[in-house]
């Protein structure tokens, strides 16, 4: 009796020591661990440990650690059990805290510290150098190109514009460490070359390179004041603007008359090319002279000879002028037409 007593005791302590441990949270036995290299750019992985309590799921939480382990910061984002290092992870410890949860709550546990973690790759290094692009010539742009860089990611870049003299050499900086990407020329760069210095940088140092100096600058081109004909087209319009004569009084039906005629556009620029022809009135007091081109100033010249039928009294020569566009009608497109007159006597 006493015999079965005693089990049914011993059975009963052992059916309530585990309800018992089956109501516990889950409970660490083993500390996480970390593999994989302690480096820029590299993957960690961590284990999740050992548990009691038969955990149903883990949580995952890395850490930023000084170089003694110590003074541990959650890094935002990192509750994955993977981690790729970062370039802020440089110099600094990691570690990850797993937490093992089931029905009946959760436990955490923190794994050792990993090494310090090294950097990665190298120092910015140019594969291709940089360039200035665009007209040397004042107001015009110059753009800026940084070249092709390799090294440790990321790289960030700035620019320094400088002038040089005529060889490319004895180079001044006006622009420095800025991000200015594209240069306008001014006064003050005519006479000069121009040359850009890109510096790269990262977490292994900076590296600077020059690009080739630009042709040297010069002068803005004035605008233009001379026009073809064959650029002139409707609704423009030819216009005779100027007239002259030599002599500029006819004294004489023996010595011949020298006109010029100037032809322009309507924005005033002087034409190149343009047919011109003037016609004596009253006809017969002038023989007929051939139609003559406007030269690169936009000036025609056409010689007037007097028949023994122009009278030497005071009074007037009037002229027909008609200016006109190679290959069009006489009195339509572009052409134009003007009465002018020179004295007589």
């Amino acid at each position: 009796m006493r015999r079965l007593l005693a089990l049914s005791l011993l059975l009963a302590g052992g059916i309530v020591g585990s309800a018992s441990a089956a109501g516990s949270p889950p409970s660490n036995t083993g500390l996480p661990g970390i593999s994989g290299t302690a480096r820029d750019g590299s993957m960690l992985t961590a284990s999740k440990g050992n548990w009691t309590g038969a955990p149903t799921s883990y949580a995952y939480q890395w850490e930023r650690c000084d170089t003694a382990g110590g003074s541990c910061g959650s890094i935002a984002g990192a509750n994955s059990f993977r981690y790729t290092v970062g370039s802020a992870d440089v110099d600094h410890t990691l570690r990850v805290v797993v937490t093992a949860t089931n029905a009946n709550g959760n436990g955490s546990a923190t794994s050792r510290p990993t090494g310090t973690v090294s950097a990665s790759g190298h120092a910015p290094v140019a594969t291709r150098l940089p360039n200035l692009s665009g007209t040397t010539q004042q107001n015009s742009t110059l753009t800026a190109d940084r070249g092709d860089w390799t090294g440790a990611q990321p790289i960030s870049f700035d620019f320094s514009w400088q002038r040089c003299d005529t060889a490319g050499n004895n180079c001044v900086t006006f622009i420095v460490h800025s991000h200015v990407k594209a240069y306008t020329l001014t006064a003050g760069d005519i006479g000069h070359e121009m040359r850009l210095e890109v510096t790269a940088r990262n977490s292994h140092g900076s590296t600077s390179v020059f690009s080739n100096p630009t042709a040297v600058v010069t002068g803005a081109t004035p605008p233009a004041t001379t026009i073809s004909i064959t650029r002139v087209s409707l609704p423009d319009q030819l216009v005779i603007d100027k007239v002259s004569f030599s002599p500029n009084v006819i004294v004489s039906r023996t010595a011949p008359v020298t006109a010029r005629f100037h032809v322009e556009d309507a924005k005033g620029l002087s034409v190149q090319g343009a047919l011109v022809y003037a016609l004596g009135l009253p006809y017969g007091w002038t023989f007929n002279a051939p139609e003559q081109p406007t030269d690169s100033t936009g000036w025609a010249t056409i010689t007037l000879q007097p028949t023994r039928a122009m009278p030497l009294r005071r009074g007037d020569l009037v002229l027909f002028v008609r200016a006109r566009k190679p290959g069009e009608n006489l009195l339509a497109g572009v052409s134009t037409r003007r009465l002018v007159q020179v004295g007589i006597g």
